[in-house]
Parts: structure tokens; C-alpha cells; sequence
């Protein structure tokens, strides 16, 4: 998840930059809504995911950088990050675009779920997702192995989904919690090995298997003989 983070405050910047690239995300810092305004009309734009845009920015300010990008047609999230807490500046961001605002000082574990949240909206929706004979169909929410539907919870179509997603990849239980919880619901790292061993069960005969590597997380894999 490529982050582009536009803020003047090297503290707040650098510090923002830790947290997200502590939870998986590639976060590139601009100072200025000059910079940014110039990124963003690059091709290359394309790759971001969301924009954490601060509204007090050196050059333009953060809602002529939100005005432009949409003048421009760009669907790209901009998140506004803000110490203006009256309704007017509220009001003016979301009219020009922007997609959500956090009103400063704010908890970042919000900011990182908003996060999470506007890049879910935004991505485009794969019609299937496929390893071995397992299938997960997202236009109708339904799992089969080799033809043979299979009953999933929510949480355990969440949690295989991003399994999936993430291909041979190796993705930790709190990558897991963190990409499949709505803000202010709450997961143990336990109830994450519980629905692994689910699922498990469930995609015995899919010619996949869902390998432990112990101290890092767990990863999708075609069992030997598939």
C-alpha cells in the first residue's frame, strides 16, 4: 500500500513515517503542496494509494492541492489532516474532494485504520481470487473447491481473502487484524490461529496449504502433490 504523506512538520512527518511503514505501508514524504501538486500530476501518481494531506502547507495550500487533483479527474483518497477544527474548513475540504479529514492531535492507530479503509474503497474489486482448486469468488461472496461450495464465516472469508492477496507472500497475525477489522472492533492474535486452523480444515482437498513460519506469520503455498 503505497502512502504519499504531505506534511511541513518534520517531527510530525518523520514520526508518521515510522508508523506506517511499521504497519506494511510504502510512505513517501513531501514538504511542500507544491511538491505535491507536482507528483501528483505524473503518471506515475497512479501507484499511490492514498494521499495524508495537511491542509497549512508551504507553496499551495493542502484545498487548492485536493481542488486540482480532482480537476484533473483523479479518484486517488486524499485523507486531510488538520489543526482547524471549525466546521467551515471541514465542510470546504469534503466539497473539494477530499475523501476524509483527522482534526490534530489524533491517535494514530485511527489514522491507520481510515487509511486501510479508504485504500479498500478505492482498489479495484477482482472478479476471483484463485490458488490450486480453491477458488473465492468477490462478486458473490461465495468459496468452492474444486467445484464444491464452502461455508466461511466473515471473518474467515476476511482473513482467507487476504491470504490470497498476498500470494506466497509471508503476512503476519497482526498485518492480518490490522487489514481485516473496521476501526474500533477489536482481535486477539489468538482468535487468528484459530481461524487458521479453520480454514485449514475447510481447504484440506484445494491442493493448498496454509504454512506456519514460525515467528513471522503464515503464507499460501500448493501443497507438494498439487
Amino acid at each position: 500500500m503505497h502512502v504519499l504523506l504531505v506534511e511541513d512538520d518534520v517531527v510530525l512527518a518523520d514520526g508518521l513515517h515510522r508508523v506506517l511503514s511499521g504497519h506494511g505501508m510504502a510512505v513517501d514524504v513531501l514538504r511542500s503542496g507544491t511538491e505535491a501538486d507536482a507528483l501528483l500530476q505524473r503518471a506515475g501518481a497512479a501507484e499511490v494509494a492514498v494521499v495524508v494531506l495537511d491542509i497549512g502547507l508551504p507553496g499551495i495550500d493542502g484545498f487548492e492541492v485536493v481542488r486540482r487533483l480532482r480537476a484533473r479527474g483523479s479518484a486517488i483518497p486524499v485523507l486531510l489532516l488538520t489543526a482547524r477544527d471549525a466546521i467551515e474548513d471541514r465542510v470546504r475540504g469534503l466539497e473539494l474532494g477530499a475523501d476524509d479529514y483527522l482534526v490534530k492531535p489524533f491517535a494514530t492507530p485511527e489514522l491507520v485504520a481510515r487509511l486501510r479503509a479508504l485504500a479498500r474503497r478505492n482498489a479495484p474489486k477482482a472478479a476471483a481470487l484463485a490458488m490450486g482448486d480453491l477458488v473465492l469468488d468477490g462478486s458473490t461472496k461465495r468459496a468452492r473447491v474444486k467445484e464444491r461450495a464452502i461455508e466461511l464465516s466473515a471473518r474467515e472469508w476476511a482473513v482467507l481473502e487476504y491470504l490470497l492477496q498476498h500470494g506466497a507472500r509471508v503476512v503476519s497475525k497482526q498485518q492480518i487484524i490490522d487489514a481485516i477489522l473496521p476501526w474500533g472492533e477489536d482481535m486477539t492474535q489468538n482468535a487468528v490461529e484459530v481461524y487458521i486452523s479453520r480454514l485449514r480444515l475447510k481447504i484440506a482437498d484445494a491442493g493448498v496449504t496454509i504454512r506456519t513460519i514460525r515467528g513471522f506469520g503464515y503464507m499460501l503455498e500448493l501443497a507438494p502433490h498439487a
